[in-house]
């Protein structure tokens, strides 16, 4: 039987460890750890097709997630359902949107253009002169970094729309970890996004879906590309401002490049360093910024 004594001093210990690490640090991890799944995911195209492999890729995660956190739904007000259904449905159709962008272009070009969501949230957000410049380094090295000269229309049309969706995610997020302690909303709109990729997974994998293998992949990249960085990302929200969680995401095409270059193996050029090197500053700068405009404790 599940000791909930032992869940709970888990959960506690987990939330000890959050709350240490600085939140632009989170950020970084959830990234690093996203792009990882990423690369690794376009090795199941070939046998479950981009929306098997997300729906794979979301129903894990799901699990995962409600196995954690139990969500009691009875518990959330109508406010707070409608937030995680917004929520759930803009991080399915963002993931899928994604896959289906890398089907037709290069894991960095699309990660590059799909850029265009947070880095409007940053631009929106921005209070000082000086967040501006750090949007304005990010974006020259997103330009660099993967311009889209000859790339597959399609593609491009998947990675703006994923884009898009980004940008709610990001502000939805921010809500989500207002209206609701830990985990729980996280772990109900996974499960609500998984709904309607259902029947789009299975017409795209077919029986292939149930292959052991295939779902023993598919459970490390639920993993590495939603468990780990949704989470991250949840509890860095709880601090950070949007607009700077948007400029902090500038580091997400240079991750997506290195993420190409080790796991499959995808050359860097000399424009690629000097387009990391800016998005790096620019994330730098960003994370400075917010922690010198954090407002002062509150003593209890």
């Amino acid at each position: 039987m599940l000791d909930l004594t032992t869940v709970n001093a888990t959960a506690a210990d987990e939330r000890q460890v959050f709350d240490r690490a600085p939140a632009e640090l989170l950020v970084i991890g959830g990234i690093a750890s996203v792009q990882t799944g990423a690369a690794f995911a376009t090795k199941l195209f070939v046998h479950l097709g981009p929306a098997g492999t997300v729906l794979l890729r979301i129903a894990f995660a799901a699990i995962i997630l409600v196995a954690i956190w139990r969500p009691a739904v009875r518990s959330y007000s109508r406010y707070q359902l409608q937030l995680a259904t917004l929520f759930g449905l803009s991080l399915g159709f963002m993931n899928l949107s994604f896959y289906e962008a890398l089907d037709h272009i290069h894991l960095g070009i699309a990660v590059t253009i799909e850029f265009v969501g947070p880095l409007a949230v940053a631009l929106a957000g921005m209070r000082r002169r000086l967040d501006l410049v750090w949007a304005l380094f990010a974006a020259t090295g997103v330009v660099l970094l993967g311009g889209v000269s000859g790339a597959n229309a399609e593609g491009v049309l998947f990675a703006l729309l994923a884009g898009v969706l980004w940008a709610a995610y990001i502000l939805i997020n921010a809500r989500v970890g207002r209206s609701f302690t830990g985990g729980g909303g996280l772990a109900l709109a996974m499960a609500i996004g998984t709904i309607p990729l259902i029947p789009i997974g299975l017409a795209d994998a077919g029986s292939a879906l149930f292959t052991p293998k295939y779902l023993a992949i598919g459970l490390g990249v639920a993993l590495l590309s939603s468990v780990i960085p949704y989470s991250l990302e949840l509890e860095a929200l709880r601090r950070l401002r949007p607009g700077v969680f948007g400029v902090l995401m500038s580091i997400e095409p240079a991750m997506a490049a290195l993420a190409g270059f080790v796991v499959l193996g995808q050359d860097l050029t000399a424009l690629d360093v000097v387009a990391i090197a800016l998005v790096v500053v620019a994330s730098a700068g960003a994370a400075l910024g917010a922690r010198a405009s954090a407002p002062p404790p509150v003593d209890a």
